[in-house]
This record gives structure tokens, sequence and C-alpha cells, in this order.
């Protein structure tokens, strides 16, 4: 075991559903061995891809000024650009090496919840750029449903109702996110990696990464195993939300970016998160007596903030305040 494995998730788009247990078989095999796999057949054509790597290109080259005029840390529901060494996701590292955008689920200031001052919940906040709104929002809805459609397919793997994740992923928290990882020799010490050693703490991150590489994962026996680059394909991971839920039948694996030499490394993330009032409690079918729940309910906006505020040095200083 020295590479992630590689399912072909056409046939979830079948309409003939007999092909779907055995997808889901496989995604259940990488998810208890690797928490970690790569997905092929997917409908995100790479002109999407094109489109999206050009515009990240093109915002992250923008002064910094510009690029602050949507500063993250000046909002309440955590949109917008995160500035080089804002993130500490080792914290037994120095801060990570790479600036980034983050966009989520848009709310009008009108609407229920955001009236209400639910956490993360507002208006995205993009950079003034011809077309990157509409790009970005359309997505941001594309990947959705992209994770929709793997979190049905687990469904079956884990004997739950065939709609368990959809209802839940009603008005979601999810969140897109642009990454720009300079090269390693702007690195303000040895020790500075593009993104320190952790596990994502939402349900599912699908990650599309270009062909700079550096990502790397944590296999079970404590190796660091390379997750190249394949053409046309995501790289999935299991979150620490869905970890929870399934009792660690699945588990959030540890994974890190180490920044490539000489070149920017550019990923764009999708972190699969519930709406913020859902339950993330232990699933039926994954504890008995031998194996009783692990872990106390949260809802999933309490426990997205708890890991923010060990991530972000803003939000920690809010929570002081």
């Amino acid at each position: 075991m020295n590479s992630l494995p590689i399912i072909d998730i056409a046939p979830l788009y079948s309409t003939d559903e007999s092909a779907w247990p055995a997808v889901a078989e496989q995604i259940d095999r990488a998810c208890r061995e690797w928490g970690f796999f790569y997905i092929t057949g997917h409908p995100i054509s790479p002109t999407r891809i094109a489109e999206l790597l050009a515009a990240a290109r093109t915002f992250f080259a923008q002064p910094s000024a510009e690029k602050l005029k949507i500063d993250i840390t000046q909002t309440a529901h955590h949109r917008g650009y995160g500035a080089i060494a804002t993130e500490q996701l080792d914290p037994s590292k120095p801060s990570d090496l790479k600036e980034t955008f983050d966009m989520g689920f848009h709310m009008p200031a009108d609407h229920p919840e955001v009236l209400a001052g639910k956490p993360l919940r507002g208006s995205n906040r993009h950079p003034d750029m011809p077309g990157w709104t509409e790009l970005m929002e359309q997505h941001y809805n594309d990947m959705q449903a992209l994770a929709n459609t793997l979190l049905r397919a687990m469904t079956l793997a884990l004997d739950i109702e065939r709609d368990f994740f959809d209802t839940r992923f009603h008005e979601p928290i999810s969140v897109l996110r642009m990454i720009h990882y300079p090269p390693r020799h702007t690195a303000s010490s040895p020790e500075q990696e593009g993104a320190g050693a952790h596990t994502d703490y939402g349900c599912i991150t699908l990650l599309y990464q270009d062909d700079a590489g550096g990502l790397q994962v944590r296999s079970r026996d404590g190796q660091w195993i390379d997750a190249p680059p394949i053409t046309g394909s995501f790289v999935v991971n299991i979150g620490d939300m869905l970890a929870r839920w399934s009792n660690d039948r699945y588990t959030s694996t540890p994974h890190r970016v180490v920044s490539p030499l000489g070149v920017d490394r550019y990923s764009m993330p999708f972190f699969a998160e519930p709406h913020p009032d859902t339950e993330i409690s232990c699933l039926p079918n994954c504890s008995d007596a031998a194996n009783p729940p692990k872990y106390p309910s949260v809802t999933s906006a309490e426990y997205l903030l708890s890991r923010f505020a060990d991530t972000y040095a803003y939000r920690r200083e809010e929570q002081v305040v």
C-alpha cells in the first residue's frame, strides 16, 4: 500500500443503479484503509478547471492592498481573502506558507438566518473581477452536487437511508477555497510548510490540485506518502465530522503540503459541511456493545467554530473579546 486508490465514479451517474454497490464498496474500503482516494469519471469539465486556474492566478497576482479589500479577518462569517501566514494548521510549525480565498453558501443580508446572527451565515465577498462571481458561485453549486453524489453512495456502505446526507446538506456551510502556495524558497524558515500536518474539519473534502505536486498523506503505519496530481481527478478525503458520525469506521487522515521548489502551486479544495444546526452523533449502525459511541453529540457549526479557533489567530482573538 504505497499509493492511494483510484475510483471511477461514472456509474453513480448512470440510471442503472445496479452498478452503485460496487462503487460504494470501493469507496468504503478506501475510507477504511486510507481515508483518502482519487475519483475519476466526475462531471467537472477540464474547461471549468482551466477557467478556475486562470481566475486564481489573476486574483492572487494582484497587489496585497487590492486583495485585502476582502480581508477574511474583517468578517464575522469567514469569507474572503486570507493573507500568507494567517493560518497555522500544525501548531508545532510556523504559520502556513499560503494565501487563500474562501466562499460559502451565499445568503443575502435579509435572510432569516443572517438576521438572526447565526454563525458562518452571510454573503460571499468576491473580488471585483469580471466573471469571477458567476464562475465561483456556479462551481460551488456543482461541487456541492458532486459531494452529495459521493455521500449518497456512502449511505449504501453505511446502511443508512439513501437521503440521509441530502436532507442534512440543505443550505450547507460547505466552503470552496482557492489556495496559492508560493515557491519554497520564499519561506520564512526551513520549518515553514505550505500547509502543516492536519485533518480536515468537515464531512468530506474534494480537492483539485495543479501539476506542481506537494500533497502528502500519512498512511496507517505513519509513513508520509506522496499524493501526486492525476489528470482529470479529484482527491477525496474524510473529515472529522464524518469520522465522528461513523464512530471512526471512517477516520480523518493527517495530510500536509510541502511547498514545491521553484514553482507556484494552486489548489482548489471543496469542504462539504452540512447545515450548521445538523447534529453530528454516532450513526445507528456504527456502534454496538463492544464499540460504543466515542464522541459526544455536537452541531456542525459548533464543531467547525471550535476548529477555526485552533487554526486562525483572529478567531482566537474574537473568542477572547
